[in-house]
């Protein structure tokens, strides 16, 4: 664990970093001792050591896990049953992933110990990032965060996510610190309503504008929403700054004691330079013209929210856009040294203390090195530069050999402690016949297609895919919302334009898809739906709707449930398909990718 220090102290934020990062493999010994000596009695480590606590025991016994492999310990403790199924500690909370099982959100334990932490963890980050961005304390951060109605399990136990967890945890004492430094009151944070949280986060923001040194989100993606819900309601927001009175739609007591303690007086001349920028043809660099003093953006641009940075540069002006942390529900797990650093460079530093990590390597193609992963699974400071791997996670909170699913390439070292890029998931997205057709793979291939927009001053806003089946050869479907860098313009693509694009998405994908489309002709052209304005927000509902979290909610980059596809299908305002076929030599049959 991370020993206790000064949170407000950057001198030991940074002294703590360099001592476990420099010590890396003693503090990995000492984790997995500790975990292991205290959760001994546990119904799930006796059942697998019978007492045999020495790390060699643990590696040869203990089986690598999937969630699906593990839900029945949690859902028993959900019923009622005794934490001590798997660790010694009270679990006070079982956080909502924002991956899924069968459809349904994971639920993940977390006891009282491990979210203190989480927050010391994130605390780490801060020094790091004012060291190199000047001016960042003269203001306050309008960070966007929404929490999401709980839940309780039959006996009582909470459901929540990790950021409904943080908000919902900060009591009296820190809600001074908080507004300390955020510029909403925290009592906005805590509406369930997202679009009464929303509007009022971005209505502080505005009045407060001039102190407002940084802007921020969980994800690019999130970040992207605020950005377009404030084109919907500008106009009335402005309304509001001009009369010193909010919407009367505007009901949360929580958000209306908010808002009353920064609109506390009408400001039109405020409101007519706001309306002035929001009015202009184009909404190039809105976010740095609206906050003039904002010197970066914090969300994550890294995995699959990379596909977001080019609109992200577009609306925010070129600042800095800083992706602070690798976490999970399962995990904190790195954290970017380097915060300035561009966001295809950025690497996270493994921080050792957080929880006992393995990692199986896998190939390019995101197959395991080996048919059995237990034999194949290695420790922290045994990973290599270059090589990609899955990373498996022992934690206070009672997960084992947990399989995280991501994908991480090894860029180098820290001191002694490993530093990741995230490729994206393990998971096939698509599949026909033999190909296999990875999260990264359909990424790169979307990158290349969408640049086919820019001379005609449009950009893709978010996209998602499946296989259609329904005819024979089954073919891709990706689903592309389309937004335009001019004001009201409308949204009509050249069709030439979007059939080069399904070209160019199939010149992308590797050999053997070529193969099957070119040679076997067992996979048929690729087809791209434009879909309406908005088609991927009424997609976030209807998974909200089914327990996702709004803050934590990601695109998915493929979709297979049934409902959620009549929700795009009922979208679809044009299709395009491939009218050529990709390119494939006989010789790559033999070539790496």
């Amino acid at each position: 664990m991370l020993p206790k220090f000064d949170p407000t102290n950057s001198k030991a934020c940074l002294s703590i970093l360099e001592d476990v990062t420099t010590n890396a493999k003693q503090v990995q010994d000492s984790v997995l001792e500790a975990i292991l000596s205290r959760n001994a009695q546990t119904e799930y480590l006796k059942g697998f050591l019978n007492g045999q606590l020495d790390k060699q025991s643990f590696k040869n016994n203990l089986p690598v896990v999937t969630y699906e492999d593990y839900s029945s310990y949690i859902d028993r403790i959900a019923n009622g049953e005794s934490s001590d199924l798997i660790c010694d500690r009270p679990i006070i909370v079982l956080l909502v992933s924002s991956g899924t099982s069968g459809g349904v959100p994971k639920l993940i334990p977390m006891t009282q110990e491990e979210l203190g932490q989480r927050m010391l963890f994130s605390s780490l980050q801060r020094p790091l990032i004012s060291k190199q961005i000047e001016g960042l304390s003269e203001g306050k951060s309008l960070s966007f965060f929404f929490v999401t109605r709980e839940g309780q399990t039959a006996s009582g136990l909470m459901v929540r996510t990790m950021i409904t967890c943080v908000l919902k945890m900060v009591d009296s004492a820190n809600k001074d610190i908080w507004d300390q430094v955020q510029i909403s009151p925290h009592g906005i944070y805590t509406c369930e309503d997202t679009t009464q949280s929303m509007y009022c986060q971005l209505l502080c923001g505005l009045v407060q504008r001039e102190n407002v040194s940084r802007l921020g989100a969980p994800f690019a993606s999130s970040f992207l929403k605020v950005i377009k819900f404030l084109e919907d309601h500008w106009n009335e927001l402005c309304s509001n700054i001009r009369t010193g009175i909010v919407s009367v739609w505007i009901t949360d007591p929580q958000c209306l004691s908010g808002v009353g303690k920064i609109l506390t007086a009408p400001n039109p001349e405020l409101a007519s330079l706001i309306e002035q920028e929001c009015s202009k043809t184009s909404w190039e660099a809105i976010v740095r013209r609206l906050w003039p003093n904002a010197k970066c953006i914090e969300a994550v641009v890294t995995g699959s929210m990379a596909q977001y940075i080019p609109m992200m540069d577009f609306y925010c002006g070129g600042l800095p856009l800083v992706s602070s942390f690798y976490a999970s529900s399962e995990c904190f797990l790195g954290l970017n040294l380097n915060p300035l650093s561009k966001p295809s460079d950025v690497a996270y530093t493994i921080i050792p203390s957080m929880a006992y990590f393995e990692f199986i390597e896998v190939e390019k193609d995101h197959q395991e090195t080996s048919h059995d992963p237990i034999k194949n699974v290695i420790d922290l400071v045994d990973v290599k530069v270059g090589h990609d791997y899955e990373p498996v996670i022992t934690t206070y909170s009672g997960l084992y050999r947990y399989r995280l699913g991501d994908v991480l390439r090894v860029t180098g070292f820290y001191n002694n402690a490993p530093e990741f890029q995230v490729v994206g998931r393990k998971k096939v997205v698509l599949s026909i016949d033999m190909d296999k057709t990875y999260e990264e793979d359909l990424l790169k291939a979307v990158t290349n297609a969408k640049l086919l927009l820019e001379p005609h001053d449009l950009m893709l806003t978010d996209f998602t895919s499946r296989v259609d089946s329904s005819s024979f050869p089954g073919h891709y479907v990706l689903y592309w919302e389309l937004g335009s860098k001019l004001k009201d313009a409308k949204l009509e693509p050249d069709p030439e334009v979007m059939e080069e694009c399904c070209f160019t998405v199939e010149e992308s994908l590797d050999s053997i898809y070529r193969k099957g489309r070119k040679n076997d002709k067992n996979i048929g052209p690729l087809e791209i739906k434009v879909v309406k304005r908005g088609a991927f927000d009424e997609l976030m509902n209807f998974f909200v709707s089914r327990g996702s979290s709004v803050s934590q909610y990601k695109t998915p980059r493929a979709v297979t449930n049934e409902e959620a596809l009549k929700v795009l299908e009922a979208s679809v305002v044009s299709k395009f398909v491939s009218r050529k076929t990709p390119s494939w030599e006989l010789h790559e049959l033999h070539s790496s990718r």
